[in-house]
Protein backbone atom coordinates (compact mmCIF):
# COMPACT_ATOMS: atom_id res chain seq x y z
CA UNK A 1 0.00 0.00 0.00
CA UNK A 2 1.14 3.40 -1.18
CA UNK A 3 0.23 6.50 1.02
CA UNK A 4 1.81 9.77 2.05
CA UNK A 5 0.80 9.13 5.80
CA UNK A 6 -0.13 6.43 8.16
CA UNK A 7 -4.01 5.91 8.97
CA UNK A 8 -4.75 8.45 11.10
CA UNK A 9 -6.28 6.22 13.93
CA UNK A 10 -2.75 4.47 13.41
CA UNK A 11 -1.08 7.79 14.44
CA UNK A 12 -2.89 8.72 17.23
CA UNK A 13 -2.33 5.32 18.93
CA UNK A 14 1.61 5.72 18.23
CA UNK A 15 1.88 9.17 19.83
CA UNK A 16 -0.43 7.96 22.88
CA UNK A 17 1.58 4.82 23.06
CA UNK A 18 5.23 6.82 23.15
CA UNK A 19 4.06 8.56 25.91
CA UNK A 20 2.42 5.46 28.15
CA UNK A 21 5.59 3.63 27.36
CA UNK A 22 8.20 6.65 27.98
CA UNK A 23 6.22 7.07 30.97
CA UNK A 24 5.77 3.53 32.23
CA UNK A 25 9.16 3.06 31.69
CA UNK A 26 10.05 5.87 33.41
CA UNK A 27 7.79 4.26 36.37
CA UNK A 28 8.77 1.18 36.64
CA UNK A 29 12.66 2.80 37.46
CA UNK A 30 11.57 4.86 40.08
CA UNK A 31 9.31 1.86 41.80
CA UNK A 32 12.20 -0.40 41.60
CA UNK A 33 15.37 2.00 42.83
CA UNK A 34 13.02 3.60 45.54
CA UNK A 35 13.51 0.32 47.57
CA UNK A 36 11.78 -0.65 50.60
CA UNK A 37 10.52 2.71 51.37
CA UNK A 38 9.00 3.37 47.49
CA UNK A 39 5.33 4.47 46.79
CA UNK A 40 3.28 2.16 46.96
CA UNK A 41 0.75 3.73 45.10
CA UNK A 42 2.36 3.33 42.09
CA UNK A 43 2.22 -0.14 41.57
CA UNK A 44 -1.54 -0.70 40.70
CA UNK A 45 -0.99 2.56 38.69
CA UNK A 46 2.05 0.89 36.90
CA UNK A 47 0.15 -2.34 36.31
CA UNK A 48 -2.88 -0.58 35.22
CA UNK A 49 -1.03 0.83 32.56
CA UNK A 50 0.84 -2.20 31.47
CA UNK A 51 -2.57 -3.63 30.65
CA UNK A 52 -3.48 -0.95 28.85
CA UNK A 53 -0.41 -0.77 26.99
CA UNK A 54 -1.15 -4.00 25.67
CA UNK A 55 -4.67 -3.50 24.99
CA UNK A 56 -3.84 -0.86 22.86
CA UNK A 57 -0.73 -2.14 20.90
CA UNK A 58 -3.34 -5.50 19.94
CA UNK A 59 -5.53 -2.57 18.51
CA UNK A 60 -3.18 -1.39 16.77
CA UNK A 61 -2.05 -4.09 15.04
CA UNK A 62 -5.62 -4.81 14.42
CA UNK A 63 -5.79 -1.25 12.71
CA UNK A 64 -2.48 -1.53 10.85
CA UNK A 65 -3.63 -5.02 8.81
CA UNK A 66 -6.97 -3.61 8.80
CA UNK A 67 -5.88 -0.33 6.90
CA UNK A 68 -2.42 -0.91 5.44
CA UNK A 69 0.80 0.85 6.30
CA UNK A 70 2.41 3.37 3.53
CA UNK A 71 5.52 1.91 1.84
CA UNK A 72 9.12 2.85 3.32
CA UNK A 73 10.86 5.75 0.83
CA UNK A 74 12.01 4.63 -2.03
CA UNK A 75 15.52 6.59 -1.46
CA UNK A 76 16.45 4.56 1.79
CA UNK A 77 19.27 1.90 1.31
CA UNK A 78 18.37 -1.94 1.56
CA UNK A 79 19.83 -2.41 5.12
CA UNK A 80 18.10 0.99 6.13
CA UNK A 81 14.42 -0.78 5.35
CA UNK A 82 15.91 -4.24 6.98
CA UNK A 83 16.90 -2.41 10.10
CA UNK A 84 13.56 -0.47 9.92
CA UNK A 85 11.50 -3.54 9.34
CA UNK A 86 13.06 -5.26 12.07
CA UNK A 87 13.04 -2.58 14.46
CA UNK A 88 9.45 -2.41 14.03
CA UNK A 89 9.07 -6.23 14.93
CA UNK A 90 10.94 -5.61 17.78
CA UNK A 91 8.68 -2.72 19.14
CA UNK A 92 5.78 -4.75 18.71
CA UNK A 93 6.49 -7.83 20.39
CA UNK A 94 8.28 -6.18 22.98
CA UNK A 95 4.98 -4.03 23.63
CA UNK A 96 3.13 -7.19 23.96
CA UNK A 97 5.80 -9.34 25.86
CA UNK A 98 6.49 -6.83 28.20
CA UNK A 99 3.35 -6.02 29.76
CA UNK A 100 2.36 -9.97 29.83
CA UNK A 101 5.84 -10.46 31.86
CA UNK A 102 4.80 -8.14 34.25
CA UNK A 103 1.24 -9.35 34.10
CA UNK A 104 3.30 -12.95 34.87
CA UNK A 105 5.31 -11.38 37.81
CA UNK A 106 1.97 -10.09 39.67
CA UNK A 107 0.21 -12.86 38.95
CA UNK A 108 2.86 -15.43 40.25
CA UNK A 109 4.30 -13.38 43.33
CA UNK A 110 2.84 -14.81 46.72
CA UNK A 111 2.74 -12.03 47.95
CA UNK A 112 1.05 -9.86 45.72
CA UNK A 113 -2.10 -7.61 46.24
CA UNK A 114 -3.52 -8.84 42.87
CA UNK A 115 -3.71 -7.66 39.25
CA UNK A 116 -5.97 -4.58 38.89
CA UNK A 117 -6.80 -2.28 35.54
CA UNK A 118 -7.67 1.32 36.55
CA UNK A 119 -9.46 -0.89 39.68
CA UNK A 120 -11.04 -4.07 38.34
CA UNK A 121 -9.22 -7.06 39.30
CA UNK A 122 -8.17 -9.56 36.91
CA UNK A 123 -8.05 -12.60 37.45
CA UNK A 124 -4.38 -14.42 37.94
CA UNK A 125 -4.52 -17.22 35.56
CA UNK A 126 -0.84 -18.57 37.04
CA UNK A 127 -0.01 -20.67 40.66
CA UNK A 128 1.75 -18.36 43.13
CA UNK A 129 5.67 -19.40 43.22
CA UNK A 130 8.25 -16.99 44.06
CA UNK A 131 10.66 -18.76 41.96
CA UNK A 132 8.74 -18.05 38.91
CA UNK A 133 8.00 -14.70 40.13
CA UNK A 134 11.42 -14.04 39.83
CA UNK A 135 12.20 -15.28 36.91
CA UNK A 136 9.01 -12.64 35.09
CA UNK A 137 10.53 -9.99 37.45
CA UNK A 138 14.34 -10.65 35.78
CA UNK A 139 12.89 -10.89 31.85
CA UNK A 140 10.70 -8.39 32.89
CA UNK A 141 12.79 -5.68 33.84
CA UNK A 142 15.39 -6.94 31.26
CA UNK A 143 12.79 -6.69 28.53
CA UNK A 144 11.40 -3.74 29.06
CA UNK A 145 15.49 -2.11 28.82
CA UNK A 146 15.49 -4.13 25.64
CA UNK A 147 12.64 -1.49 24.60
CA UNK A 148 14.07 1.16 25.93
CA UNK A 149 17.06 0.47 23.65
CA UNK A 150 14.74 -0.28 21.03
CA UNK A 151 13.02 3.04 21.25
CA UNK A 152 15.95 4.94 21.36
CA UNK A 153 17.09 3.31 18.17
CA UNK A 154 13.74 4.23 16.54
CA UNK A 155 13.65 7.96 17.45
CA UNK A 156 17.48 8.22 16.63
CA UNK A 157 16.58 6.96 13.02
CA UNK A 158 13.72 8.95 12.98
CA UNK A 159 16.23 11.86 13.44
CA UNK A 160 19.07 11.06 10.92
CA UNK A 161 16.05 10.71 8.20
CA UNK A 162 14.64 14.11 9.19
CA UNK A 163 17.49 15.95 9.46
CA UNK A 164 20.54 14.72 8.11
CA UNK A 165 19.57 12.55 4.94
CA UNK A 166 20.24 14.65 1.77
CA UNK A 167 16.84 13.54 0.39
CA UNK A 168 13.85 15.10 1.92
CA UNK A 169 11.77 11.92 0.60
CA UNK A 170 13.37 9.93 3.33
CA UNK A 171 11.70 12.18 5.93
CA UNK A 172 10.02 9.47 7.83
CA UNK A 173 8.76 11.66 10.77
CA UNK A 174 5.94 13.32 8.25
CA UNK A 175 4.13 9.86 7.49
CA UNK A 176 3.27 9.94 11.22
CA UNK A 177 2.53 13.35 11.85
Amino acid sequence: MSRARYPLAIRVLHWIMAAIVLAMIALGWVMTTAGESGPEALYPLHKSFGLLIFLLVSLRLVFRIWAGVPELPTGLGKWEVAAAKAAHIALYVLMIVVPLMGYAMSSSFTQSDGVVFFGITVPELLPKDDTEFRLFQLLHRLLAYTLLFVVALHVLAVLKHRFLDRSKENDVLSRML
